[in-house]
């Protein structure tokens, strides 16, 4: 332990090229936890499962979230596509052109960081850090493309532009932006910073570029929109949002630590192969002969206290009997650490026992539990 020096311990973390006794540390490794974007590499994708969906304001995958106001359509999906040292990116097709915005229209790819992990940053005070975002991005268009941060409030935007220089071919880019000194940034559980990419929006949307504004600028003026044109493609990965002027390598981790992450704001629960059509969601007691409770215990506890929706069919069973479930209640008990959920069975059940609740002959039957920001 005599080499190993507080100041190397310290260059190591910051992403420098310091040995530690002789070895270099992974700096992807080490500065996995300045990235504040969660999923970059848009390696988990527990709702879809790398299935198309389009144009339903939903999550294309964990913590991505698309947006769509329009007469258009974009599918998006998880891709295999991806630049030198990525295994997947995040597509988007436009199937459907909307050629002529209209002044209220929006198309957009949005994460909102949660506050505890931006607070640091301190934006709204006189002490808000500079951040640098950086991505590597690929598109059939070429041109000056749009996106920004925003807060919760929907009352402070930066709007920023970057360029595409080559059709079809990745480019990596970074932008550096000031942190804003006013404005209410949440520090809590709750939606801290917005980072939105911009696939097309009307013109009450746009704005200068390089300036924070409290107008709703989610675009820069003069932006390209994908969205007019019909079968444009685009595609991102290895986004980063770090503290400073300069961006760092990607923050390359475990899988298991992607994962776990995502899992504070969702979590998917299902056969775990084509072969597995009896998986349990959860345990408790059957309050009569035909309705009982569930207890679920999260593989990570929720960001907050989750929703719930499933698909498929289900079941309790004793150790000896399987009854067939007959609904789901939505409304059951929820907490960041256990939910309740209610279940009711045509006849059978016996409050003497204890039942578990399961997937029943169907492995495409799962349940959703939701804690989004």
């Amino acid at each position: 332990m005599s080499n190993l020096s507080v100041n190397t311990i310290t260059d190591a973390l910051g992403g420098s090229t310091a040995s530690i006794n002789g070895l270099t540390p992974q700096a992807s490794n080490m500065a996995a936890t300045f990235n504040r974007i969660i999923n970059g590499a848009m390696t988990v994708d527990q709702r879809n499962a790398g299935t198309a969906v389009t144009n339903v304001n939903v999550y294309v995958t964990d913590r991505w979230q698309q947006f769509a106001g329009g007469g258009g359509a974009i599918t998006w999906q998880q891709s295999a596509t991806a630049p030198a040292g990525f295994k997947y990116s995040l597509s988007a097709t436009v199937t459907t052109a909307d050629s002529s915005l209209g002044t209220g229209d929006y198309y957009f790819l949005r994460q909102f960081i949660e506050g505890f992990n931006s607070a640091d940053l301190e934006f709204g005070t006189a002490n808000a850090k500079t951040v640098t975002l950086s991505f590597w991005v690929r598109s059939s268009l070429t041109g000056t493309f749009g996106g920004c941060l925003q807060n919760s409030g929907v009352n402070r935007f930066y709007p920023f532009t970057y360029t595409i220089s080559v059709a079809n071919t990745w480019e990596y880019k970074t932008v550096t932006i000031a942190g804003d000194m006013t404005g209410t940034w949440l520090t809590t559980n709750g939606a801290g910073i917005g980072v939105d990419f911009a696939l097309g929006f009307g013109s009450s949307y746009l704005g200068a570029a390089g300036s924070w504004t409290a107008s709703q600028h989610y675009s820069a003026t003069g932006a390209t929109s994908l969205v007019g044109t019909s079968g444009a493609t685009f595609y991102i990965t290895g986004v980063q949002l770090e503290a400073g002027s300069t961006a760092s390598p990607f923050a390359h981790e475990n899988y298991g630590d992607t994962l776990q992450k995502c899992q504070r704001y969702c979590q998917a629960v299902k056969g775990i192969d084509a072969s597995n059509y009896y998986t349990r969601i959860g345990y408790g007691p059957c309050s009569g002969a035909t309705a009982g409770i569930a207890q679920y215990k999260p593989f990570v506890p929720f960001r907050a206290n989750p929703t719930y929706t499933t698909s498929g069919n289900f079941a309790v069973y004793d150790g000896a009997t399987v009854i067939a479930v007959t609904s789901i209640l939505a409304d059951g008990a929820t907490a960041p650490y256990l939910v309740i959920i209610g279940w009711t069975c045509a006849s059978g059940g016996q409050s003497t026992r204890a039942y578990e609740l399961i997937t029943h002959n169907d492995y495409d039957a799962k349940f959703f539990f939701n804690a989004e920001l």
